[in-house]
């Protein structure tokens, strides 16, 4: 069937082992390099050989490539790469005397919008948020969609040992029977 390598004293049919496998897409992708995949594989150059010409284990890495794109992973892995390389960008548009003023501004911009991490600058779909317009008066709820007993509304202006203070209160009075 296919080549069996002692990998650390186990052997291993390398057409099965799937990790290889999305490896060996991700290098022909360009994602990762050989010499990243022989390292974590533990290939030596004739193992490497053997595995351009074992044709099982390049019908897999086909098959694992168009698996990739039609899920969408390779253009988030593609992208997730380039992104990083751009805040070296951005500070070469930024520290560019000879750039336009409003270029250099704008690559400031983003880049701030890079460096921002705080629970205000979590994608919306992250946090769940209510408007309510109350003629003059609007009240507005920005909580995470996600359990955290830490999560801060940005827009909660109440002290929180007066917060506190209310919860406990209405703890103690609830006996149970509700408001009415």
């Amino acid at each position: 069937m296919g080549d069996v390598i002692d990998l650390h004293g186990q052997p291993a049919h390398l057409e099965d082992d799937h990790e290889l496998i999305e490896n060996l897409a991700r290098y022909a992708e360009g994602l990762l390099s050989k010499e990243a995949v022989k390292k974590k594989h533990h290939f030596d150059a004739a193992t490497w050989e053997r595995l351009g010409k074992n044709d099982v284990i390049v019908e897999r890495i086909e098959a694992e490539k168009l698996r990739r794109i039609r899920n969408g992973q390779a253009k988030r892995e593609k992208s997730q790469v380039l992104v990083t390389k751009a805040p070296d960008v951005l500070s070469g548009i930024m520290l560019d005397a000879s750039a336009s003023p409003k270029h250099r501004i704008d690559s400031a911009k983003v880049l701030d919008t890079f460096a921002a991490n705080g629970p205000e600058n979590a994608p919306a779909a992250d946090r769940f948020i209510i408007q309510i317009n109350l003629g003059e008066d609007v009240l507005k709820f920005n909580k995470s969609i996600a359990i955290d007993p830490n999560d801060i509304d940005p827009n909660d202006t109440a002290p929180q040992d007066v917060v506190a203070a209310i919860t406990a209160k209405k703890k103690d009075d609830d006996d149970g029977q509700g408001y009415f």
